[in-house]
């Protein structure tokens, strides 16, 4: 099929403009919820006495929270792709979630423990309205067939990442040095910017994203059943969501439970200044913003070669992949047990095969679903990735509620064991699973 841009479009590098206005408004949503993210534990668990007063959580209440937290953060995409599909649109639903996600950080900003509940619950909602919507949106700007897609998420992702990047030193250093709800608020501005950039944008995106119900489709066309194909397609996706609840139960780790042994178990010091335990939270994002792009040259390369580089096999690496970076953990706790403290070189090594694994997970599961999900249903279906991904944010803090009892070198160990287990059995099984693709990536040009 032709990969000529669909009609309309202005082009930028290869790649139609509104993917950047895409990447700009991603990079601010994830510029604000990485930054909160960076110090929502910390704060929880900081004591009510310090000059920086936090909550005075115990270390289980606070992963607890996190766990509920990122679980329905994601899981609210389920009725916000839901809204999408049926009343609102995607880009309209991207301006609510927006909107939401503004006014949740700025109530965030005040200092008491009912504006924190009720900012927490703003950020839920507008999430649920922004995730699954933008992420559609983008494979919205290329025709089927296009081999740039996989490319443009591969762009967008790293959108995503340098605002968690920026977000985890600034944000993260501001809260942990002049206050936690300075940090949020600084968070809150990110997100404003995001805003006013979306909204300027709108030129760009005129064409995608608007309400399938008032298109020239009929009613008819858009309540008839689903086909054999989509049907098979649809079961492909969801089997693939179970490697998604996986890795993300892994991955999320690092928001709560490595973040927590950041702070106190790890040798944070460079000659006489201490490295804020928040900013180990950048480094995932600074490795995805070195590597993403040599990544998706790497599959590219390999499927010119002839060589086997479907989407499947690439989350099944991704999977195996993160899952080994667990190891290092486990020889940080080692470590720790023996002297009294880890080696931060542990961290870095930990996140750099955190993220090889994610980039040959993440943004290539973003683009799989614009691919198999039928038109009428793709919001909703990206509504469902990103619930799956809740769940694993909901695993990964039972499992860092579970180390209070059974001691980190079990949890990331098991977790290092399960991740590579369950890969190699899914990489066994793949033969059967990507027939009922029916061919859909033989058909990229």
């Amino acid at each position: 099929m032709s990969t000529t841009t669909l009609p309309n479009q202005r082009e930028l590098f290869g790649h139609p403009i509104g993917l950047f206005i895409l990447f700009f408004t991603e990079m601010w949503e994830r510029f604000s919820y990485y930054g909160m993210r960076a110090i929502l534990v910390l704060y929880l668990v900081a004591e009510t006495t310090e000059a920086n007063p936090g909550l005075g959580w115990t270390k289980g209440e606070a992963l607890a929270l996190y766990g509920w937290y990122t679980m329905m953060v994601y899981v609210m995409s389920v009725p916000g792709g839901y809204l999408a599909d049926k009343l609102l649109g995607q880009r309209k639903s991207v301006t609510i979630g927006g909107i939401l996600l503004l006014i949740g950080h700025s109530v965030l900003a005040i200092e008491h423990l009912t504006a924190f509940y009720a900012g927490l619950v703003f950020i839920v909602l507008g999430v649920g309205m922004l995730k699954p919507n933008i992420s559609t949106m983008v494979g919205g700007l290329y025709k089927q067939g296009d081999v740039r897609r996989d490319k443009g998420f591969t762009i967008f992702y790293i959108g995503i990442n340098l605002g968690a990047f920026l977000s985890s030193l600034i944000v993260g250093y501001v809260g942990e040095t002049y206050g936690w709800h300075y940090g949020f608020g600084l968070a809150g501005i990110g997100m404003a910017l995001g805003v006013a950039q979306y909204m300027w944008g709108q030129k760009y995106l005129a064409h995608v994203g608007n309400f399938l119900g008032a298109s020239t489709q009929t009613s008819e066309a858009m309540d008839a059943p689903l086909t054999k194909v989509e049907r098979d397609r649809i079961v492909v996706l969801l089997l693939s969501f179970l490697l998604v609840i996986l890795f993300w139960g892994a991955f999320e780790q690092a928001g709560g439970l490595m973040n927590i042994y950041t702070m106190e178990k790890t040798n944070r010091m460079i000659g006489d200044w201490m490295v804020p335990a928040s900013w180990f939270q950048s480094i995932n994002a600074m490795f995805i913003i070195f590597f993403g792009s040599a990544v998706a040259a790497y599959w590219a390369n390999r499927k010119l070669q002839g060589k086997t580089a479907t989407s499947l096999f690439k989350m099944i690496i991704g999977l195996i992949v993160m899952g080994t970076g667990f190891f290092f953990m486990t020889a940080a706790t080692a470590q720790y047990e023996a002297t009294g403290s880890s080696a931060m070189y542990w961290l870095v090594l930990a996140y750099l095969f955190h993220t090889i694994g994610e980039l040959c997970l993440s943004p290539v599961a973003l683009s799989y679903i614009t691919k198999l999900a039928p038109v009428k249903y793709a919001s909703i279906m990206m509504g469902v990735y990103f619930a799956m991904t809740g769940f694993g944010s909901k695993l990964a803090g039972l499992l860092g509620e579970w180390s209070q009892s059974l001691g980190e070198m079990t949890i990331f160990t098991g977790i290092a064991a399960t991740s590579v287990g369950v890969g190699l059995l899914v990489l066994l099984l793949r033969n059967k699973l990507e027939p009922l693709t029916h061919g859909v990536e033989e058909q990229e040009q």
